[in-house]
């Protein structure tokens, strides 16, 4: 295990205990039994935290990272190492997303672990994995015209559909539920599930009130606004309002001196304060958007992205960018200061409605 010293850095009200990060797949104790594990991804975001818990004579996993050689190489030294070839209890999955949920069923099998996931992203991700090796349905190709893709932008959706599952190992045929205010015992000590919704579904958070910890996915982060996008399954879904409404809930449902352990970037403690930059971030950013669409816009028009993105959106990033825009846009749509109109070609566009 990593020695670390005790340092404190603070910026924009967030306070960091932690001097240095872990090496790959080195753990580091941030809480009594609590270890903080980094891996590496293939990702332009190259990292994610994983999760450690001291669970009598075994251990429990939270999160898993995606899979493939170098994540699954780190798991097998860290059994043969510092988890000291004790066995695995629990595997708990935050959510539906790779990073998470890849490698979970590889170590579930390995241990003949209980899986623990919340149902809704259980089976969302069930569902979005056995979509690999099909053809681009046609009502994903309507939404993305819809938001303004050129052929050559569609052509891309649909080289790219199908791929959610690249790095997923199949995922356990069994679990058990985690759903709002469930207590999982974990050695001797009881953690509450905490959910969200807005960047995924049914987004399981774990708060353990004695230890005044708080592992939060992708939920809360301090330095990354997680992605918040609409998708064709849900064209017309409003996850921007869910994610803000989470971000309120939990800001009255957990202490602030938490101790927070994101799963990208480092433990902090200012619960409150991210929870409301995050808030007011995307509120302001509605603002914006409410005041461009004075005329139509669609939902990839430049000045649409200049108000909601401050990098240039490059072809890396424009899916991810894409789903962004539209969710903020139909968040004012459900709010009723958007209208929605579609020329004949089926392009929507959005305008004030006091304008319309």
């Amino acid at each position: 295990m990593t020695e670390h010293i005790k340092a404190t850095s603070q910026a924009h009200g967030l306070r960091y205990p932690f001097d240095e990060k872990p090496q790959l797949g080195e753990p580091i104790e941030v809480a009594d039994g609590v270890f903080w594990v980094r891996m590496d991804l293939p990702y332009t975001l190259d990292h994610i935290n994983v999760w450690l818990l001291r669970d009598g004579d075994g251990w429990v996993i939270i999160d898993t990272c995606v899979d493939m050689e170098s994540s699954r190489a780190h798991w097998e030294n860290l059994f043969a190492g510092f988890m000291g070839g004790k066995p695995v209890h629990k595997v708990i999955v935050t959510h539906m997303h790779p990073d998470h949920v890849g490698l979970a069923g590889w170590l579930v099998n390995h241990f003949n672990a209980d899986f623990h996931m919340s149902r809704t992203d259980y089976l969302m991700c069930r569902t979005m994995a056995g979509d690999t090796g099909k053809s681009v349905p046609e009502e994903g190709l309507r939404f993305y015209r819809a938001a303004g893709f050129g052929e050559e932008a569609l052509e891309r959706y649909s080289a790219r559909f199908g791929g959610f599952g690249q790095h997923i190992h199949p995922l356990p045929q069994a679990y058990k539920r985690v759903k709002q205010d469930d207590e999982i015992e974990i050695d001797g000590y009881k953690w509450r599930i905490e959910i969200g919704s807005g960047h995924a579904p049914e987004h399981a958070c774990l708060y353990c009130p004695e230890k005044n910890v708080l592992i939060s996915g992708d939920q809360v982060i301090p330095r990354i606004s997680s992605n918040v996008s609409l998708f064709p399954t849900e064209p017309m879904g409003n996850p921007l309002q869910d994610w803000i409404d989470s971000c309120h809930r939990l800001r009255g449902a957990i202490p602030d001196d938490v101790l927070v352990c994101p799963a990208h970037n480092e433990p902090f403690y200012g619960l409150h304060a991210r929870l409301q930059a995050l808030i007011d971030g995307h509120e302001n950013s509605l603002t914006r958007l409410h005041e461009v669409c004075s005329e139509p816009r669609r939902a990839i028009d430049g000045k649409v992205f200049s108000v909601l993105f401050k990098r240039k959106i490059g072809r890396e990033v424009f899916f991810m960018a894409a789903g962004e825009s539209l969710a903020h846009l139909m968040c004012l749509v459900h709010r009723g200061d958007l209208a929605m109109n579609y020329d004949e070609d089926g392009v929507c566009y959005y305008r004030q409605s006091a304008a319309v």
